[in-house]
C-alpha cells in the first residue's frame, strides 16, 4: 500500500513543474493587467511565448499539458454557475431569436471564408465559434475537442490573440459610434452584448453607456456564452472518428465530461442553489484557470509557428467581426430592439 502511495504521489510529482510555470505565468499576467491596464489572457499569451523553450524540457512538458487541457476545461465548464434561464428569459423571443442566429451565421460564414481562402474546416469553425461566443474562451474550449494537431494549435494561439485585440478595440469604438447613430441604451446594450467578443469587455463597454446598457449588455452577453455548451458539442460529435482524433473510439465520450458539467451548474444556478459568492468565486475561478490554460498555449507555441499561418486567420477574423457587428445592429434598428 505504501509503495503504490509512493508511485502516486511520484506520477503528481511529474506535473508539478509544468502546472508551476504556468502558474507563476498567470501570476505575472494578471499583476500586469491589474497594475498597468489591459486584456489578463494577452499578456499571459504573450508571456507564455516567451517561455516556449521550456515546452521541450521533460519535466516541464506534463505539466504545461495537463494545463493546456484539463485546466482549461474545468475552467470553461465553471463558466456555466454564471448563467441561469431567468436571465435568457428576460431577453424576450425577438432578441433570443436574433443572438442565436448571430451566433449560426458567424460560425457559418467562419467555415465559408475557410474553403474560400483553401484553409482546413477546423480553422473556419475555431475562427467563426470565437467570434460568435465569447471570444478566447470560446477558442480554447473548441479547440479542446478538435483534433489536437500542431496546425490547430498554431490557430488557436492566433485566434486567441486576434480576438482578445479585437474585442479590446471594439470595447472603445462601440459605445462612441452606437452613440453617433442615435441607439437608445437598451438598443446599444444588446448591439455590445451580441458582438464584443470578450465578457470583460461587453461590461465595461455598456458601463460607458449608462447602467441600463451595462445591464442589457451583460445579459445579452451571457446568453452567448450559453450557446457555448450546444455548439462545443456539435462540434465534438462531428469529429468523434475522425483520424486525427487519437484517442480510441470506444474511449470517446458523446458529451464531453466538461460540458455536462457546465449544464448542470446552469440548472443549479438557475434553481437558486448557488449562492452569489459561490457565483463570484466559481467566476474568479473559471478566469484564472483559463488564463494559466492560455499561458500553457504560449509557453507551447513559437512566433516561427505563429508566422507561418500568413494572413488568411487575420482576415477571416476581422471578416467575422465586421459581419456579426453589423447584423446585430440592422436587427436592431430593423426590429426596434430594447427601444424601452
Amino acid at each position: 500500500m505504501i509503495h503504490r502511495w509512493r508511485l502516486q504521489l511520484a506520477s503528481l510529482g511529474a506535473y508539478f513543474p509544468g502546472v508551476l510555470v504556468c502558474m507563476v505565468i498567470a501570476l505575472a499576467a494578471t499583476f500586469v493587467s491589474e497594475h498597468y491596464g489591459g486584456p489578463q489572457l494577452l499578456y499571459a499569451l504573450l508571456i507564455g511565448l516567451a517561455f516556449h523553450f521550456l515546452n521541450s524540457h521533460p519535466q516541464a512538458a506534463k505539466g504545461i499539458g495537463f494545463c493546456g487541457r484539463v485546466v482549461l476545461r474545468v475552467g470553461v465548464a465553471l463558466l456555466g454557475a454564471r448563467i441561469t434561464f431567468s436571465q435568457v428569459a428576460q431577453l424576450g423571443l425577438e432578441t433570443a431569436a436574433v443572438i442565436v442566429l448571430a451566433v449560426l451565421l458567424t460560425i457559418g460564414l467562419g467555415v465559408l471564408l475557410a474553403r474560400w481562402l483553401k484553409c482546413s474546416r477546423d480553422e473556419g469553425l475555431l475562427s467563426g465559434s470565437a467570434v460568435a461566443i465569447c471570444g478566447a474562451s470560446a477558442a480554447l474550449a473548441v479547440s479542446s475537442v478538435l483534433p489536437q494537431t500542431k496546425e490547430n494549435e498554431r490557430f488557436t494561439l492566433l485566434a486567441v490573440v486576434g480576438v482578445t485585440v479585437l474585442s479590446t478595440l471594439a470595447m472603445v469604438v462601440y459605445p462612441f459610434s452606437l452613440q453617433a447613430i442615435g441607439l437608445l441604451p437598451g438598443q446599444a446594450g444588446i448591439v455590445l452584448g451580441g458582438s464584443i467578443h470578450d465578457v470583460a469587455q461587453v461590461v465595461a463597454a455598456g458601463m460607458m453607456l449608462g447602467p441600463q446598457a451595462g445591464d442589457t449588455a451583460t445579459v445579452v452577453k451571457l446568453f452567448r456564452v450559453m450557446m457555448l455548451m450546444p455548439v462545443v458539442l456539435a462540434v465534438a460529435v462531428m469529429y468523434r472518428k475522425h483520424p486525427a482524433v487519437k484517442v480510441p473510439e470506444t474511449e470517446v465520450p458523446l458529451v464531453p465530461g466538461f460540458l455536462l458539467a457546465f449544464v448542470v451548474l446552469v440548472m443549479l444556478a438557475s434553481a437558486g442553489l448557488i449562492s452569489p459568492p459561490m457565483v463570484q468565486l466559481a467566476g474568479d475561478a473559471s478566469r484564472w484557470m483559463l488564463v494559466t490554460a492560455i499561458a500553457a498555449a504560449g509557453v507551447k507555441t513559437s512566433f516561427e509557428d505563429l508566422l507561418k499561418l500568413g494572413w488568411k486567420p487575420v482576415a477571416m477574423l476581422v471578416t467575422e467581426t465586421v459581419f456579426i457587428v453589423a447584423f446585430v445592429v440592422a436587427a436592431v434598428l430593423l426590429l426596434r430592439l430594447g427601444g424601452a
